[in-house]
C-alpha cells in the first residue's frame, strides 16, 4: 500500500530526492564493480500491471494478444541492455492488510458502478482517467512472464517485504515499481515504473539518502517516520490527535502547502529530536490512543527490518524479522510430502491458490467488471462457487464421519458486504468410485492415472461424461468448451445469441496477430457483453484452480486467455449475433469454420440438454435488456444439432487429452 501521499511529497517538496537516472548506465556501472554478478532489477509487479496495461481497450475483457506482445516488448529491452529482470507477485493477502484489502474492494465496487453508468449513457468505453485494469490481469501476466521465460515468484508474505529483501540479498542495482514503501526498506535503489521510457531506458530514481537529508532525518528514522504517518500495520485513524500536535509545534508549517504535506514535515521535524531508541518507541506507544493493542508501533517499525537487520528503536533480543514458517499452518492438510510440493508450486508461480487453500483454508478474489444492476447475471463469484466446492474437495481430506473442513472465502460480488468471509463446505463431485485421493493425482503416473487426472478435472465442471468428445479437440479449445458448458449450464439467462458469440470468438481468434486485433474498432461498447467479457475471464482463473488441483491434465498454457479470448473481438461478435447478422457475417467469411462453429455449438447445447438445460435464442437487437423481445433470426443459427459429433479441431500431435507430461506442472 505504501505511505499516503509520500511519493508525491517527495516530487513536489524534495526534489533533490528524484533523480533521473539512465539504467543502462547503472548496469555498466554495475559490470565494473562486479563483473562476476550480472546486473539484476527486481519488479514489484503488482505495482506494476496498470502501467504495462496499455491496449487502447479494457472495458471489454482484455487485450490478451496485444498485453502479452507488450510484456515481451518490455523483457527484450532490458535484455537489450543486458539486464535480467526478475518478477515478484503478491500471493498471500495478510491478515493484518485485510481490512486494507476489504475498504479497497468496496471503493472499487463504486468506481466499475460509475463504468457501467457511463457505458449505458454513452455507449463506449470511458477515458483513461477511469481505468480499471480488466479482471484477472495480475493473475494471467505472472503466467504470461513465465511463458516468456521470465523468473517469477509469488509470494508467501507481502510482496514488497519479499522484494525489498531479494533486492538486497542479491546485490540488484534496484527495485522497480510504484511503493513509497521501497523509500522507507533500507535495501537496494527505488526505481519508478510510473517514469520509466522503456525505449531509453531511463526513469526517475528515488533515494533514501536525499529524502532524509531534506526531512532532517537518518535512514533509521524512516520505519518510525512511516508508521506516524499510518501504514499497512498502523492505521492513520489513530494518529489524528498526534499529527495536531506535531502540527502546533512544527516550524515547517506553509499555507501554500496542503494538509498533508504540512503533516509529514510535521512529523518528521517531530521524529528529529526523539532519542533513537526503545524507550523512545515505548513512550510514543503510550501516547498514541493504540487501545488493547500496545505493540501495534513496533510490530509496524520491525515490519520494515529485513533479513539482518537491526534497528536502534528495538532491541536486538526482540527482533523477531519476519519469516514465513509454517507454524500450524499444516491444519488444512496433513500430507508433508503434498504440502511441500504445493508450497514450491505456488512460490514458482506454476500452481494457482492451491497454497491458500492447503495452508490457511482461506482464498480471496477481487473486484470483476461486473454490472451490479444486471440481476439476470449472477456474480462470477456465485456462477463458479460450486465448481469450487468441488475442487475444495479433492484438495481437502475428509475427516470423521465424510465431514470436510470448511473453506473461508473473500469473494468480491454485488451484495457481499465483506465483513466476514463466507464458509463454504467442500462438495464432492460426482464420479463413478469417488474421486482419487490427491497423492495419486499429483504423484502417480501412468495412462490410468492420465485418465483420472482428466476426469476429475471434467466432473468440477460436470462434464465428466464428455471425456471422449473432449479428447478430440485441441487443448486450449477443450479447454474453452468445458468452460462455456459450465458457464450455460449456471446462467439460466443466457442465449443462443451468447452461446455463438463466444464459439465465433474462439475460431476467428486463430491465427489473428496482436496487430490485427489492435486495429479492430468498435462502433460502440455494449454493456452486457463487457459484464459477460469479465464472467468468462474469470472463469479461466476457475480453469487454472481445478488443472492445480487435479494434477495438470493440461498445461496451464493452454488455459491462458490469450488462446482462447479477445475483449473487442467478443464484443464485435456479441453485437453482430445478437442483431441477427447471417453466419458468413459473423465467421468473417470464412466458409472453412462453419463446420466446426455448428459442431461447437452443438457439443455445448448436447452438454446442456443432458442437464435438463435448454438454451433458448433471445436476441436483445441493438439494445440492452428486452426481456420478452424476439426476433426473426437468421435461420442458418437454428440448425438442429446433429446426431453425431465431428471434431472442429482433431489433435493428431498429443496422446491422451492433453497430458503434461511433467507429472507436477513444472514444465511450460
Amino acid at each position: 500500500m505504501g505511505i499516503k501521499g509520500l511519493q508525491g511529497f517527495v516530487a513536489r517538496v524534495c526534489p533533490d530526492a528524484c533523480k533521473t537516472v539512465d539504467l543502462r548506465e547503472v548496469a555498466e556501472k554495475h559490470r565494473i564493480d562486479h563483473p562476476d554478478f550480472p546486473p539484476v532489477i527486481v519488479v514489484d509487479a503488482m505495482s506494476c500491471v496498470r502501467y504495462w496495461y496499455t491496449p487502447e481497450s479494457w472495458v471489454c475483457g482484455g487485450q490478451w494478444r496485444e498485453y502479452l506482445a507488450i510484456l515481451e516488448d518490455f523483457i527484450k529491452a532490458f535484455m537489450a541492455a543486458g539486464i535480467k529482470l526478475v518478477f515478484y507477485f503478491d500471493g498471500v493477502v495478510e491478515e493484518k492488510k485485510r481490512d486494507e484489502w476489504i475498504k479497497r474492494r468496496l471503493q472499487n465496487n463504486k468506481e466499475i458502478a460509475r463504468i457501467f453508468q457511463f457505458i449505458k449513457t454513452h455507449r463506449k468505453q470511458p477515458g483513461r482517467e477511469m481505468f480499471i485494469v480488466p479482471s484477472a490481469l495480475p493473475t494471467f501476466t505472472r503466467f504470461a512472464l513465465k511463458s516468456l521465460g521470465q523468473k517469477t515468484v509469488c509470494t508467501l508474505q507481502e510482496a514488497d517485504f519479499e522484494v525489498a529483501a531479494y533486492g538486497l540479498q542479491h546485490n540488484c542495482i534496484g527495485i522497480l515499481g510504484q511503493d513509497s514503501d521501497y523509500l522507507i526498506y533500507n535495501t537496494c535503489p527505488y526505481f519508478s515504473i510510473e517514469k520509466l521510457s522503456l525505449d531509453r531506458l531511463v526513469t526517475v530514481m528515488y533515494s533514501r539518502e536525499d529524502l532524509c537529508r531534506a526531512l532532517g532525518l537518518s535512514l533509521t528514522h524512516l520505519p518510525l517516520f512511516a508508521c506516524l504517518l499510518g501504514n499497512d500495520v498502523v492505521p492513520e485513524s489513530l494518529l489524528e490527535g498526534f499529527w495536531r500536535k506535531c502540527l502546533v509545534t512544527s516550524p515547517h508549517k506553509n499555507n501554500s502547502y496542503n494538509r498533508r504535506t504540512n503533516i509529514l514535515l510535521a512529523v518528521a521535524n517531530y521524529i528529529s529530536k526523539v532519542p533513537c531508541s526503545y524507550s523512545s518507541l515505548k513512550h510514543l506507544e503510550e501516547m498514541l490512543p493504540l487501545g488493547s493493542d500496545k505493540t501495534l508501533l513496533y510490530r509496524g517499525v520491525e515490519s520494515y527490518l529485513l533479513p539482518g537487520q537491526q534497528s536502534p528503536w528495538i532491541p536486538p533480543n526482540l527482533t523477531s524479522c519476519q519469516t514465513f514458517s509454517l507454524q500450524q499452518q499444516t491444519d488444512m492438510c496433513q500430507d508433508k510430502e503434498i504440502f511441500q510440493l504445493a508450497k514450491e508450486q505456488h512460490i514458482q508461480s506454476e500452481n494457482y491458490t492451491i497454497f491458500n487453500i492447503l495452508s490457511k483454508g482461506e482464498i480471496e478474489c477481487s473486484n470483476s467488471l461486473e454490472d451490479e444492476c444486471d440481476t439476470e447475471i449472477p456474480g462470477q463469484a456465485l456462477i463458479y462457487r460450486p465448481a469450487r466446492q468441488h475442487i475444495y474437495s479433492v484438495l481437502l481430506e475428509s475427516g470423521k464421519g465424510g465431514a470436510y473442513p470448511l473453506v473461508k472465502e473473500w469473494f468480491v460480488y454485488f451484495g457481499n458486504p465483506l465483513q466476514q468471509p463466507e464458509l463454504i463446505q467442500p462438495v464432492q463431485p460426482s464420479m463413478p468410485g469417488g474421486t482419487p485421493n490427491l497423492k495419486t493425482l499429483w504423484f502417480a503416473k501412468g495412462p490410468d492415472v492420465e485418465k483420472q487426472r482428466c476426469s476429475t478435472f471434467l466432473a468440477c465442471f460436470h462434464l465428466q461424461d464428455r471425456m471422449e468428445e473432449l479428447q478430440a479437440l485441441e487443448a486450449p479449445v477443450a479447454a474453452f468448451c468445458c468452460l462455456l458448458a459450465y458457464l450455460m449450464m449456471q446462467v439460466s439467462s443466457l442465449s443462443l445469441e451468447d452461446l455463438n458469440a463466444f464459439v465465433a470468438v474462439i475460431l476467428c481468434l486463430k491465427g489473428k496477430s496482436a496487430a490485427q486485433l489492435a486495429g479492430l474498432q468498435l462502433a460502440q461498447v455494449d454493456s452486457r457483453g463487457v459484464h459477460l467479457g469479465a464472467v468468462f475471464v474469470r472463469g479461466l482463473t476457475t480453469l487454472l484452480m481445478a488443472n492445480s488441483a487435479c494434477g495438470f491434465p493440461f498445461r496451464m498454457d493452454d488455459l491462458m486467455p490469450w488462446e482462447v479470448f479477445d475483449g473487442k473481438l467478443f464484443q464485435e461478435k456479441y453485437q453482430q449475433s445478437h442483431q441477427g447478422c447471417s453466419l458468413e457475417e459473423l465467421l468473417e467469411g470464412n466458409e472453412s469454420l462453419y463446420t466446426p462453429f455448428q459442431n461447437l455449438k452443438s457439443f455445448i447445447c448436447k452438454a446442456c440438454t443432458a442437464k435438463k438445460r435448454t438454451i433458448q435464442s433471445r436476441p436483445r437487437g441493438n439494445g440492452f435488456i428486452t426481456g420478452t423481445q424476439q426476433r426473426e433470426f437468421n435461420p442458418r443459427f437454428q440448425q438442429t444439432h446433429r446426431s453425431s459429433f465431428v471434431p472442429p479441431y482433431h489433435n493428431q500431435r498429443r496422446g491422451f487429452l492433453w497430458r503434461n507430461p511433467q507429472p507436477q506442472g513444472k514444465k511450460y
